[in-house]
């Protein structure tokens, strides 16, 4: 709470300047994860990315399969090799788009807080600054333009509030976009469906709210088939038999008391999880809560003394100022209810598959405790002198 509390009057102090000084601060963290990783960043999946660009830029073959569900990040990469500006391209595009993400980041944060630039400046700097969000800018990988689209899209939700068709426009396209970053996409879009859903049962004319249900019911063996799509290529049940909380690593791994009842051969893919979870509930149970103490602890095993003081003492008070947000009636509720469904649909989705040892999987999620915590935090100011008492 001290540390938020340090950057709360940092920001109050310097908001005339803050633009600017963040700016400047943005374009030194770039320049210093570049000379840091001596340019574009080659890591472990890159390889298959980067051959998928060079098939799309060569031949415009887009490949079947387990990586047709990162479609876009290749996608994008092709562009800047077709144009022989090769990794160096890649990284210039993936920077300039995170500067656009970041000021999505301060003017989205802006609006929600009222026009007040506190909570603006504070979750920004944290975005700009936090160790695990720009480093992937310079990474050959999809983190990179899957944070910025996130931060885009809640950019664009807070301009919804308008009703211009042109914001609605601009928010559909990015949440498209974002369901073509990365397999779990489409929770930005599931996200936003929800905080609608909440607004048309709340509306006095219930006609819409039961329109859209009926809908949700007749579409319903289509998203089924959807989501057997989405799980086809993953080997959920073996990362279930193997106990693993983290993928393809045996730290914290959970182990079973008894033999495992596995669905039988020929099973779809999420009938397979409703199986399991039905015949082991106390095994998949455990599974559960160690990927959710993994995903959100920030204490993985691998992590040094640093960095586990860091989410100790900055993103464990975060969650809980960003829990205490969203019960907070003078921020928009449909922006509350949009900011926590992204945060709580990603920790579910880890829940139920697996996470990494890296932080890839929660670092697209993060700025979504960094605007609420923010927005909490800035709006605990003192009692001004004239409602003090008099001596």
């Amino acid at each position: 709470m001290r540390v938020f509390s340090f950057f709360r009057l940092l920001s109050q102090r310097l908001a005339p300047h803050c633009p600017v000084l963040l700016a400047a601060l943005w374009v030194l963290v770039q320049l210093v994860y570049l000379r840091k990783f001596h340019g574009p960043h080659f890591a472990n999946d890159s390889g298959r990315y980067l051959a998928y660009a060079t098939n799309i830029a060569e031949r415009f073959y887009f490949e079947p399969g387990h990586n047709l569900r990162y479609v876009l990040y290749p996608l994008f990469q092709s562009l800047w090799l077709r144009l022989g500006l090769g990794w160096w391209g890649i990284v210039a595009g993936q920077m300039a788009v995170s500067a656009l993400a970041t000021r999505a980041i301060y003017r989205g944060t802006r609006r929600l807080a009222g026009g007040l630039g506190g909570a603006a400046a504070l979750t920004t700097f944290l975005f700009i600054a936090w160790p695990d969000i720009q480093p992937f800018n310079v990474f050959l990988l999809t983190e990179s333009l899957f944070i910025s689209l996130v931060a885009l899209s809640f950019g664009a939700f807070t301009r919804l509030r308008m009703g211009r068709p042109r914001h609605w426009l601009v928010f559909l396209v990015l949440l498209l976009l974002t369901a073509l970053a990365r397999p779990n996409g489409f929770l930005v879009a599931l996200a936003a469906g929800l905080a609608g859903l909440d607004s048309l049962r709340r509306a006095p004319n219930r006609r819409p709210w039961r329109a859209a249900l009926l809908s949700l019911l007749l579409l319903s063996p289509l998203l089924w088939a959807a989501l057997n799509h989405q799980l086809a290529t993953y080997f959920l049940m073996d990362t279930y038999q193997r106990g693993e909380l983290i993928f393809r690593s045996q730290l914290w791994a959970v182990h079973q008391a008894a033999p495992l009842q596995m669905p039988p051969p020929g099973t779809g893919p999420a009938l397979r999880v409703l199986y399991f979870a039905v015949h082991n509930p106390v095994y998949l149970g455990r599974l559960m809560l160690g990927k959710l103490f993994v995903f959100v602890s920030y204490l993985k095993p691998h992590y040094s003394l640093a960095h586990r003081l860091l989410g100790v003492l900055v993103l464990w008070p975060g969650y809980w100022l960003a829990a205490r947000a969203t019960r907070r009636a003078d921020i928009w509720r449909p922006a509350r209810l949009f900011l926590a469904a992204i945060f709580l649909l990603q920790t579910a989705i880890i829940m139920l598959t697996v996470d990494d040892w890296d932080v890839r999987f929660l670092a697209p999620v993060l700025p979504v405790v960094f605007v609420l915590a923010a927005l909490e935090l800035t709006s605990r100011r003192p009692a001004s002198a004239s409602t003090q008492p008099k001596r």
